[in-house]
């Protein structure tokens, strides 16, 4: 993944999940992270699209997290948010008389395969509440 799309939406999911009870604005959770509000407020939409988060409008308004941290695994955020393999894309126009070019992307589908696996694997042991309590 050559973006920060996990990082940011594993930081909101964080926030959310460590202020149980207490809405948060999306203005204070993009200061946390030293991003724009309308980029956390974008990644809320997709969290709230999912379940796994709940707004409210006004004043006192805000996020707060819908589904218990203990039930979300990083897996889950990763599949998530994920728009390409673990270790990029493959060259889609190799050379066809080289003996490598020709094969190399054939040969390149079990690489990708088996270290997606293995990243979805280890994330998978892992769930939102135990990343949240590295912090206390």
């Amino acid at each position: 993944m050559n973006n920060t799309r996990f990082a940011t939406v594993l930081h909101i999911l964080a926030m959310l999940a460590d202020s149980e009870g207490v809405w948060l604005s999306s203005d204070w959770i993009a200061g946390s992270i030293n991003i724009n509000p309308v980029m956390v407020r974008k990644e809320l939409g997709l969290l709230q699209d999912r379940g796994w988060v709940v707004s409210r409008k006004g004043k006192v308004g805000g996020y707060m997290l819908q589904t218990p941290a203990k039930g979300i695994s990083l897996a889950d955020i990763y599949g998530l948010v994920k728009n390409t393999e673990v270790l990029g894309r493959k060259n889609r126009h190799t050379n066809p008389q080289c003996p490598i070019g020709k094969d190399i992307n054939r040969q390149l589908e079990g690489l990708f395969s088996h270290t997606e696996g293995l990243v979805s694997g280890y994330l998978r042991e892992i769930t939102l509440d135990a990343f949240v309590k590295q912090f206390h």
